[in-house]
């Protein structure tokens, strides 16, 4: 009979990487230069010793708003993504500026796309969205004490702003109807982890 073994559980105490398993870059170059990404092109023998060419999508990294209201309800806005052909119900989301910090372009965005302040804005979150070909980091961040105001969207946004109850939110989740992956990701943790019920 083999000896059949059982793969060793992760820990979260220690690194699974060695401090010499890094990849060693043996040609890079941008191959498009965007306003909101670029996309550059490496050669690279990966930790493992396997050479291949990436497509990489550099973007400067997003912030994500998780607006709470007193009792408990959700600000999400609705808008046009021609990416995917849909309307879409998700959180509050937009790059960070150059020479921005996270907070600040956490504030603008929600300031921006609906006319809400914040008195607070914690980040509870960071994801990485597509790791397989971009480099994007999002900051999610938890938004309290706020107060309405004007929107100051884009010439190209059209939104629109509306509170749901935390629990229409998991219901639109398995559903399917609300497939957003940072809303879906950002409502589920703060379900699960931030929310006293």
């Amino acid at each position: 009979m083999p000896n059949r073994s059982r793969p060793k559980r992760a820990s979260s105490e220690r690194p699974l990487r060695k401090a010499d398993d890094k990849p060693k870059i043996l040609d890079t170059k941008i191959i498009y230069q965007g306003k909101v990404f670029s996309v550059r092109q490496d050669r690279v023998i990966e930790p493992g010793g396997v050479e291949v060419t990436r497509d990489i999508v550099e973007h400067r990294g997003s912030v994500v708003d998780l607006p709470v209201f007193p009792d408990g309800d959700i600000l999400l806005i609705r808008q046009y993504r021609h990416a995917v052909a849909d309307f879409l119900w998700e959180l509050v989301a937009g790059r960070v500026e150059e020479r921005e910090s996270r907070p600040a372009s956490a504030r603008r965005e929600l300031l921006e796309e609906t006319g809400y302040t914040a008195r607070s804005v914690k980040q509870i979150l960071e994801i990485v969205p597509s790791p397989g070909f971009c480099t994007e980091r999002m900051c999610i961040f938890a938004a309290s004490g706020l107060r309405e105001g004007a929107a100051q969207p884009e010439e190209d946004e059209r939104i629109t702003a509306r509170k749901f109850p935390l629990a229409a939110l998991e219901k639109m989740i398995r559903r399917g109807t609300l497939h957003d992956g940072k809303s879906v990701s950002a409502i589920l943790f703060y379900s699960r982890f931030l929310n006293s019920k």
